[in-house]
């Protein structure tokens, strides 16, 4: 018996978040500045509630063969990871283990939008639409996090490093 896509694609997302959330976990556990580890254990903890999210519709796809009701919260409370990012910017150095992590992390962000946003734009059942709509949007906003994190310490090390032209 063949796998259904939607299926193979539920099952795709979750094995990425569980990667996302064991590299996160990693970066936190390694990191030295309080502020950077409290930063990517809270990112690891958005991965676990991706996971969470996707194994609750697996289930339900399991019993039922069709993606429940997506409830969208009306506004994620971003302050932490605005207030983080603040700090974490100031502690990263470009040359350091948790810069090549934000670069690494923005890689699995884009992955993770381009497999939601492609699946939402395929789906033919409006639930499943909405379902990866809604986790694309979630992992823009991860993604726009780290790579602003990102060009604020590259702009660092050109200001340190006079690479301004003028």
């Amino acid at each position: 018996m063949t796998e259904s896509k939607s299926m193979e694609i539920l099952k795709t997302a979750i094995l990425l978040e569980r990667k996302g959330k064991a590299f996160y976990s990693n970066v936190a556990d390694k990191a030295e500045d309080a502020d950077v580890k409290k930063f990517f254990q809270l990112m690891a903890d958005e991965e676990d509630d991706h996971i969470h999210f996707l194994t609750e519709q697996f289930a339900h796809y399991t019993s039922n063969q069709k993606f429940k009701e997506t409830h969208v919260p009306k506004d994620e409370d971003t302050t932490d990871e605005q207030i983080l990012s603040e700090k974490v910017k100031k502690q990263i150095h470009a040359a350091s283990f948790e810069a090549a992590a934000i670069s690494a992390a923005i890689d699995f962000e884009t992955r993770a939008v381009k497999v939601y946003s492609d699946r939402a734009a395929s789906a033919e059942d409006p639930e499943e639409k909405q379902f990866y709509q809604f986790l694309a949007d979630w992992e823009k906003g991860h993604h726009k996090l780290l790579h602003e994190i990102d060009k604020e310490v590259q702009e660092k090390v050109w200001f340190d490093n006079n690479f301004w032209p003028f």
